[in-house]
């Protein structure tokens, strides 16, 4: 299968029940808003600014741990200062983030044909349901899971989880996200992947984590997850309404 392209749809595809999310960079288009506010928190505190490339490569790992890895000379000290530094800067931009232009109309073309989906993110538990209420996409989310409640990626913890609350098997997941970050977590869990090259990690961190397929284009993700999922029947309800 040729990963820099979607995969044509053929009788022999594997089709998926449960298609999982990554947030920032996937779903969101944040990774600058993301970059924007390490850089400002560590001029703040007079720490070393890591360049964008460094800033963006530990988007989609836990907050402090992608602080630590992004600020190697960071001493654990100063890791609260920056912390709230950092969610300063980022909340100043909170209203101004949207969704990539057609992940609306993917999640919808999704859930009419009964796909499960969820969400396994970075982002911590506060953060993600502040962005679920303002987004309007909790419906769409059968489950969840933040960096803060269990393993950071590319640990197996949050697809695992996911797995066992949902009762779906490996063979039935796909893990789509924009880090290597989330290619390896799907690696690491036994479940298939795919990379969007939209987001904050290069094609080249991509393609070594074994993806399905990477595409890039939001268009592209949505055509190929249609010719590749099966869905159950569809209620009058949402898959996680309340």
């Amino acid at each position: 299968m040729n990963a820099l392209h979607p995969a044509p749809v053929s009788a022999a595809r594997p089709t998926y029940s449960l298609v999982v999310f990554d947030w920032d960079g996937t779903l969101m288009d944040s990774t600058p808003t993301i970059v924007n506010a390490i850089q400002a928190s560590c001029r703040d505190l007079g720490l070393p600014v890591p360049p964008d490339a460094a800033a963006s490569w530990v988007i989609g790992l836990g907050l402090t741990e992608a602080l630590a890895t992004a600020i190697p000379t960071l001493q654990p000290e100063q890791i609260p200062k920056l912390l709230e530094r950092y969610r300063f800067h980022y909340l100043t931009k909170d209203p101004e983030l949207r969704l990539f232009p057609g992940i609306q109309e993917m999640l919808d073309a999704l859930r009419s044909k009964g796909v499960k989906m969820a969400v396994a993110t970075g982002k911590s538990r506060l953060g993600l349901e502040r962005m679920l209420e303002t987004t309007g996409l909790r419906p769409y989310f059968t489950a969840t899971r933040c960096a803060d409640e269990t393993f950071s990626k590319p640990h197996p913890g949050m697809l695992l989880e996911l797995m066992e609350e949902i009762g779906t098997i490996p063979e039935e997941v796909i893990m789509i996200g924009d880090t290597s970050h989330d290619l390896n977590m799907a690696c690491n869990a036994g479940v298939a992947g795919l990379g969007v090259a939209y987001g904050a990690h290069p094609i080249s961190e991509l393609l070594p984590c074994r993806p399905e397929v990477v595409v890039h284009t939001v268009p592209e993700l949505h055509a190929w997850l249609i010719g590749h999922v099966i869905g159950g029947p569809v209620t009058g309800t949402p898959a996680g309404a309340a």
